[in-house]
């Protein structure tokens, strides 16, 4: 297993090398009205340095001024040593302002893929045990329509009918209007009530794939001929399904689990645009739109390592759950 680990970190390694070079190419191919809007913002500030100093300087930084090669080696020997810039958007810290919203995300994400699991696990071993049933039916229709939905619709359904209509919850923010004078009981409360309604719409648009998913391994598991020797030994329905069939229904579910774990810190960008929850997701977001450059070679970079670590988690995981797999 650790030969098999440190094989596979120096592959990751090396693929994020290569997608690192990707991302610096696509912003060397940006427009270079971004560097010069900001270069114009800085000669403006009071005691500036005139505007050519800081477009020279701002290229020297990210190595637009030199050779591709060059200045990518430039861009990720900063990386590396932790230095991502400032945020041109925050006028802050890179690190500084992820630090500041990755918390949001996170709960978020958790949250939601717990409830997930929760949810979607059971439904679908009761589809897979009473196959074509009205359960069977009811759970695949819901499924299908939480496939379907696409996730700007059901936002906007939620808060139309949740927020607008009953006034139940709020439409947009993380905090209500009185948050710094609640107690900090009152504003963990206040926070939470704002989170129902994204967490809601993660959860939905999410669980029907992993119903299915589900559903259809559990079926194939059922059909096994050792799920009919375990019938036939006289052992009780629920054993045969919890004990003998799910655990091997685990091992395809590692892939879709162990692969979406990243997604706890890679914030959901369009929930959180859309509700204006100030996560990871909607900060990249809006420093995408202002031409934030160095936010989004740090975000971009931040999500392929969390790619990698998915499919890393997946493939040990699957050692975890099945003691029959060897990982050489």
């Amino acid at each position: 297993m650790r030969n098999f680990i440190i094989k596979r970190v120096a592959i990751s390694v090396v693929i994020l090398l290569c997608v690192t070079v990707i991302i610096y190419g696509l912003v060397r191919a940006m427009p270079g009205s971004y560097v010069e809007t900001m270069a114009i913002q800085l000669s403006s500030l009071p005691g500036a340095k005139p505007y050519e100093e800081w477009l020279a300087q701002l290229e020297a930084d990210y190595g637009l001024d030199k050779p591709f090669l060059v200045g990518w080696f430039t861009w990720i020997k900063e990386f590396c040593t932790g230095n991502f810039g400032d945020s041109w958007k925050y006028t802050i810290r890179v690190i500084d302002k992820f630090n500041d919203v990755i918390g949001v995300s996170f709960v978020m994400g958790a949250v939601s893929l717990v409830l997930q699991l929760i949810i979607a696990i059971p439904l679908g071993i009761i589809a897979a045990t009473k196959q074509y049933s009205k359960a069977d039916y009811a759970i695949s229709a819901g499924a299908l329509v939480g496939i379907s939905l696409p996730t700007f619709f059901f936002a906007s359904l939620l808060k139309l009918v949740f927020a607008m209509k009953l006034g139940w919850f709020e439409t947009h923010g993380l905090v209500g209007r009185n948050f710094a004078q609640l107690s900090p009981s009152g504003q963990f409360w206040d926070m939470a009530h704002h989170l129902v309604l994204p967490i809601v719409t993660l959860v939905i648009i999410s669980i029907g794939s992993l119903m299915r998913y589900t559903r259809t391994n559990m079926l194939e598991v059922l059909n096994a001929d050792y799920i009919r020797t375990a019938r036939a030994k006289g052992l009780s329905e629920g054993r045969v399904i919890y004990h003998h069939a799910f655990r091997n229904t685990l091992i395809p579910l590692v892939t879709m689990v162990g692969g979406s774990l990243p997604g706890l810190f890679s914030g959901a960008l369009i929930t959180e645009t859309l509700f204006s929850i100030p996560g990871i997701g909607y900060t990249s977001y809006q420093a995408m739109l202002a031409g934030d450059i160095p936010f989004t070679m740090f975000y971009l970079t931040f999500l392929a390592v969390l790619t990698l670590a998915g499919n890393l988690i997946s493939d040990i995981l699957y050692a975890v759950v099945d003691p029959r797999v060897r990982l050489a």
